[in-house]
């Protein structure tokens, strides 16, 4: 089975075509960093509008590569919930008038089922249940993953997501957008004990995260030398702010998996690309014998194989929309794939 997937959720146009789930016959993706290097962030305005001049060229190059047709496909795909509402609608418009002038079923995804899905992509060993860490720019969750259409969260951020709080305090410290990857290449460079940052709690929720207080830690940092007119080390001042990052979500992860005794453990989101991140979840899965499944860094970001991945087992349970989808900006994962 063939199906041609969408992705318009952020800053990529994405569409892939994915036969039976995990062979990615196509992907194809147009990003649009530099376009919001200039703003220091995604402007939802200019994303819209840059996925409307693309995504005509994305899909035909997708189905280009796939070497088919769009008559050779069983389905369309498309991100619905949730990310940038505007974005989302050009992805979804876009894929209701392909479905409906090609006579597919059309198959709406949700972008967290389809991150969580990029590890059967690179990995055909994993099955459910497992425990997995969802960690991106607009979302962090620990979902306990039943099987492949049915999701509990155990856990999620109550303000900041993790990658939202590494971009932001990039920006703070003098890297340009995006910048979590600017913080992973200096962390390298620096020393992760010069400078000590805050660990969060949620009061009553053991399992959820709060980045906010640790993003305004490095603000405070920042302000504070620079009105005493001292120079910081950038390189000192990454590694102790991802290493911090790191250190939480392998404890809340952990704990999560002690406490119902998983042996399995998937990171994926574009955070589950920080070197720090891979490095310090190897380290605790290793010690605790659970078995650690890690996207291939290409299927990492928002990407639309993922989409088609996730596409096949929703179509398999039975999920079909109409003319009538719509988007949705913010939508938790249980809330559709709990029952």
């Amino acid at each position: 089975m063939k199906i041609l997937a969408i992705e318009s959720s952020c800053d990529e146009t994405a569409c892939a075509v994915v036969e039976d789930g995990t062979k990615v016959l196509s992907n194809v993706v147009a990003t649009q960093i530099d376009a919001h290097r200039l703003y220091g962030g995604v402007v939802p305005e200019i994303a819209s509008r840059m996925h409307s001049e693309s995504i005509y060229a994305v899909a035909q190059k997708a189905i280009e590569d796939a070497n088919c047709t769009l008559k050779d496909t069983d389905a369309v795909a498309v991100t619905y919930a949730p990310g940038l509402i505007g974005a989302l609608l050009v992805g979804i418009s876009f894929a209701k008038g392909l479905a409906m002038a090609a006579g597919k079923p059309l198959i709406p995804v949700h972008h967290i089922a389809g991150h969580i899905a990029a590890n059967y992509i690179s990995h055909s060993d994993l099955k459910p249940p497992y425990l997995c860490l969802v960690i991106s720019g607009g979302n962090t969750n620990i979902v306990h993953v039943e099987n492949y259409t049915k999701f509990t969260v155990l856990g999620r951020t109550r303000d900041d997501a993790a990658g939202e709080a590494l971009d932001k305090a990039a920006r703070m410290i003098g890297f340009e957008y995006p910048g979590g990857k600017y913080i992973d290449e200096a962390a390298k460079k620096g020393d992760p004990t010069a400078f000590s940052f805050p660990h969060p709690k949620v009061a009553g929720s053991e399992f959820d995260f709060s980045f906010s207080g640790l993003k305004t830690a490095v603000v405070n940092l920042v302000h504070n030398a620079q009105q005493r007119g001292d120079e910081l080390s950038q390189c000192d001042i990454a590694a102790s702010y991802q290493k911090t990052v790191c250190d939480i979500l392998v404890q809340k992860t952990m704990l999560a998996a002690d406490r119902y005794g998983f042996k399995k453990l998937s990171v994926v989101g574009g955070v589950s690309a920080n070197s720090g991140v891979r490095a310090a979840m190897e380290k605790a899965c290793g010690e605790r014998g659970i078995k650690l499944y890690l996207p291939e860094l290409k299927y990492c970001g928002d990407n639309a194989a993922m989409i088609g991945c996730q596409a096949y087992y929703d179509y398999l349970a039975g999920r079909r929309a109409d003319e009538s989808l719509n988007g949705i900006a913010t939508l938790p994962l249980d809330s559709i794939y709990g029952e």
